[in-house]
């Protein structure tokens, strides 16, 4: 079997595992020297986040693989994992067992069964305007009125960070853009700048941090943790712009959005997992949590980083 790979993206993921490989041999590295207690965990959390990206890295060569179609099949599967590891936090009632069927196995399938068709007018508008007047509508019929307000938004919450914020980034895959080829290289742009952005916070923050942006919902995220990561995740992201239509300036402003935004993201996932008590959404990802504590940055930059990009440079 041959796969339709453009050189460059091999390239680009070519230098991602040699990324990898160079920072597992950091880790391995400190992991011998460091003595103290303290240092000891925050290796131990680096080389735990080291793995994770390792795992997120082989998604991605799948998605490589299977291509435009396959990714968005894929990205299904993400957004039903997120889904249900955000319901199983959240409080429900008998009465909204069928709504939350019809929540995962009849609008999550068709939201990218939209995107899967390139029908894109209704993929936009599905689960805002349709799944928003369902929910209620489904629920009012079991008859149960209590707490139905906190209900019908809990599930509508969950169905629009899970899926439909979600969704928006394999979409940068059907974007038809002139002189650029649609494969998985705006999506990887996305990725790398997001996730490089909360690693470089993480770094900074551990480095210079001092005055706390949020004690109360995020203890770890500090100012100087803030400026730092966003400044070099978006200098990472300006010089990418090879890899993207944009030029160095459109790209600088761009991984700018995408870092704020993520930063956002991370903030208001936080506060949820404050208020459920926990420390992460799940254990799928070692070193990271469950799906949602890696997407929670992807739920916030990924619609707007595409509608930018489409309003500016699509057809």
């Amino acid at each position: 079997m041959r796969f339709n790979i453009d050189p460059q993206m091999l390239w680009i993921f070519y230098g991602l595992l040699g990324l990898l490989g160079l920072a597992s041999l950091i880790g391995f590295v400190l992991s011998l020297a460091v003595k103290s207690e303290g240092g000891k965990a925050t290796v131990r959390n680096l080389n735990a986040r080291i793995r994770a990206w390792w795992k997120m890295s082989a998604v991605f060569a799948l998605t490589l693989l299977v291509g435009p179609k396959g990714s968005i099949l894929l990205f299904g599967l993400i957004s039903f994992l997120a889904l249900r590891e955000y319901v199983s936090l959240i409080r429900t009632s008998p009465a909204d067992h069928r709504t939350l069927f019809w929540t995962f196995f009849v609008i999550t399938p068709l939201q990218y069964w939209l995107l899967y068709t390139h029908w894109y007018g209704l993929f936009t508008i599905m689960v805002p305007v349709y799944a928003f007047l369902f929910i209620p509508t489904r629920l009012v019929l079991t008859g149960d009125t209590s707490d139905f307000l906190d209900r019908a938004a809990r599930i509508h919450w969950g169905l629009m960070i899970c899926v439909y914020c979600i969704s928006y980034a394999p979409a940068l895959l059907i974007l038809d853009i002139p002189n650029y080829r649609a494969d998985a290289k705006l999506l990887l742009f996305l990725a790398v700048v997001a996730q490089l952005s909360d690693v470089f916070q993480y770094v900074w923050g551990k480095m210079l941090g001092k005055r706390k942006i949020a004690p109360h919902v995020s203890p770890n995220k500090t100012w100087e943790g803030f400026l730092g990561g966003i400044a070099c995740a978006t200098a990472v992201g300006a010089g990418l712009w090879w890899m993207t239509p944009f030029s160095p300036k459109q790209a600088f402003f761009m991984a700018l959005l995408i870092t704020l935004l993520g930063f956002a993201g991370g903030l208001t996932m936080s506060a949820i997992k404050r208020d459920r008590h926990i420390k992460d959404f799940g254990t799928m990802i070692e070193g990271h949590g469950g799906i949602l504590d890696r997407m929670d940055s992807i739920c916030f930059s990924a619609p707007i980083f595409f509608h930018l990009t489409r309003y500016f440079f699509e057809r």
